[in-house]
């Protein structure tokens, strides 16, 4: 690990105002300090921003909630509102990494990860993410947890948050503050494919900071389930994860909301594949529709193609399940 310098400011201002291009905000460090170890990234100063006035849930004025970024992933998980309003994003966030680290790792954070691609941490390999132009190593090495969905020939890692999948398919609003103020991303323009830049994850400008995640006020309360598909039954990251929210007039599909883990860069969403369900029966035909459209132009490599049919299934199943009500 690299010596750097350290600041905590206790004021979002002041934290911005800190910093520069070799810096790294942290907060509960549950990535950056792997990343750090590994010599993945070497920031010259560390902006310790746990100080600052972003640990609270609250509602907001149209019936949603807003997330602060500090808060942690466990308090949110449990936290009574999202239990009761936004189940899905609780099973989701429940379904990922140990109590341990659910404890530590923050709201804003968890949208920050970096993808566990295998190269990406093994920094004796060419990897585009890591280093811009040298190679993607996982295209024709072990790529078995890889993206089937929008990869390029730079990159065809994934995104690895289970938090952000749900986040996703419920239609949040990441709120950032920078040098020059406040704005609002949209969740489903926060993340990016990676195209010819993989080192870039997200939409974000430099020095920016984010500040909360708003939830808008339906929350698919009854109808929703998040299906996660992984190699053991708990600590590990997902082949295909699905979060499922539908609204339901008696039989029949009023709304749908639809999003894919594990198989591409950023959260995989499509409207077309929400859309073909709504005034549909909730039955195995509609789900295998808005499959097929979702995984439309999916593709694999040596190791990883069995993710298509597994991706497949697993959306007919969250959709069933989100459908009954079930809870998983």
């Amino acid at each position: 690990m690299n010596p750097f310098s350290y600041a905590r400011p206790a004021a979002v201002e002041e934290a911005i105002a800190l910093f520069r291009p070799d810096s790294r905000y942290i907060a509960g460090g549950t990535n950056l300090l792997d990343l750090m170890k590994e010599n993945v990234t070497r920031p010259a100063q560390l902006i310790d921003i746990t100080r600052l006035p972003l640990h609270d849930v609250e509602e907001t004025a149209d019936g949603g909630l807003r997330v602060g970024a500090l808060v942690s992933n466990a308090d949110l998980a449990w936290h009574p509102l999202v239990e009761q309003r936004y189940p899905l994003l609780s099973r989701a966030i429940l379904a990922g990494a140990s109590p341990q680290l659910r404890n530590m790792a923050t709201t804003g954070g968890n949208l920050l990860q970096r993808t566990r691609c295998y190269y990406f941490y093994d920094s004796t390999t060419p990897c585009n993410k890591r280093e811009p132009g040298s190679g993607c190593s996982a295209r024709e090495g072990l790529n078995r947890i890889h993206a089937i969905l929008g990869h390029s020939d730079a990159c065809i890692a994934v995104h690895p948050s289970d938090m952000c999948v749900a986040l996703a398919a419920l239609e949040a609003q990441v709120i950032v503050q920078g040098a020059g103020g406040e704005r609002r991303i949209a969740f489903a323009d926060f993340h990016r494919l990676p195209g010819d830049a993989p080192e870039r994850d997200n939409t974000l400008a430099e020095g920016e900071l984010i500040t909360a995640i708003e939830l808008p006020p339906q929350g698919f309360a009854r109808h929703s389930a998040y299906l996660k598909v992984r190699d053991r039954a708990s600590y590990a990251f997902a082949l295909v994860s699905v979060a499922a929210a539908l609204e339901m007039d008696g039989e029949r599909i009023a709304g749908a909301r639809l999003a894919l883990g594990g198989v591409a860069h950023k959260p995989w969403r499509k409207p077309e594949a929400e859309a073909v369900l709504v005034g549909q029966v909730a039955d195995d035909a509609a789900f295998a529709t808005a499959a097929d459209l979702l995984l439309a132009g999916a593709s694999g490599f040596e190791h990883n193609a069995f993710k298509i049919e597994l991706a497949r299934r697993s959306i007919a199943r969250a959709l069933g399940d989100a459908a009954k009500g079930a809870s998983r």
